[in-house]
């Protein structure tokens, strides 16, 4: 990993002071998740090229940059990323751009951190998940349409214009599983995944969250780490758990045979998307669309 980072970033330091280029007049944007994509692109409509790294089903925890994706950063004329040590594997390429021309924006340093979840399985400290609080996805809103209006001056209006409309469906998805949740009984909202990428939504719903592996996909579950939840799973009654589309089922697989080796039966639930959406022109492939999927799958299971 070492030396493939060297090599990024020689070719980084080779042509990050290159004069910036737009593609059909248009601003290069470059982003990290899938989530960050979906974003940009409801922010900068027709006027920008927005360009993501990682893919449906892509974990980014574990997210290794190739030398084609070293175009793509080269090229850009703004980088958008998570930040909060998300994308870890980047992290060294970032860190060295800034010292550069171009500075990539970590989009969760717009957080204040004293609302954030603490971690002690990140550098910063810090869940990075956020994308599950609803509130703090449109502040990064506010801070794409900020970068984009500096960066093109000319189409403020658009980009405001395209905000308002975006923040305006992101309250009405607020509401619309709000009406959902309010139907599955306090008891009943105990959510056990792969990870713990759900923190911040089970704070914003009053979910008690429980992850198999961590907050990080980086760290594996031991034997004791499935007995232990295998015990919770059946004193607490819980009637389903769930699968990640970014984390091997195995993990789900093996702790649903815990239970079952204890004389119980627990369900898997569903796939619930979490470091990343869906395919691309799916529902889940958006970010309001994925987490109202996400929400039915939930409710639907434990009910």
């Amino acid at each position: 990993m070492k030396k493939q980072v060297a090599i990024l970033l020689i070719l980084l330091t080779t042509f990050c002071c290159e004069n910036e280029t737009k593609t059909n007049g248009k601003l290069n944007v470059v982003t990290t998740t899938t989530m960050i994509t979906d974003l940009v692109k409801n922010i900068g409509g027709n006027i920008v090229n927005v360009e993501g790294l990682m893919g449906s089903g892509v974990d980014p925890h574990l997210y290794k940059a190739s030398e084609g994706d070293v175009s793509k950063l080269v090229n850009a004329d703004i980088i958008f990323y998570n930040g909060l040590h998300l994308e870890g594997k980047l992290v060294e390429v970032f860190e060295k751009m800034g010292n550069q021309a171009k500075t990539p924006i970590a989009l969760a340093d717009e957080l204040d951190k004293k609302g954030l979840i603490g971690s002690d399985y990140f550098a910063s400290n810090y869940d990075p998940h956020v994308w599950f609080n609803i509130n703090y996805f449109k502040q990064f809103a506010e801070k794409v349409t900020s970068v984009l209006s500096k960066k093109n001056p000319e189409n403020t209006l658009a980009f405001e214009q395209n905000k308002d409309k975006y923040i305006a469906k992101l309250d009405a998805l607020q509401a619309k599983v709000k009406s959902v949740i309010d139907v599955l009984p306090k008891e009943k909202r105990i959510l056990v995944t792969a990870h713990d990428a759900f923190n911040y939504f089970g704070e914003s719903h009053n979910f008690e969250v429980v992850g198999l592996q961590g907050l990080s996909t980086a760290t594996e579950a031991g034997v004791l780490d499935v007995q232990k939840l295998a015990s919770f799973i059946i004193e607490k009654q819980i009637k389903a758990i769930f699968v990640e589309s970014s984390v091997p089922k195995r993990t789900i697989e093996a702790l649903q045979a815990a239970v079952k080796s204890k004389g119980h039966n627990v369900e898997i639930g569903g796939t619930l998307y979490s470091d990343a959406l869906g395919n691309t022109g799916t529902i889940e492939g958006t970010y309001i669309g994925m987490y109202e999927y996400n929400v039915n799958t939930i409710v639907n299971a434990l009910k």
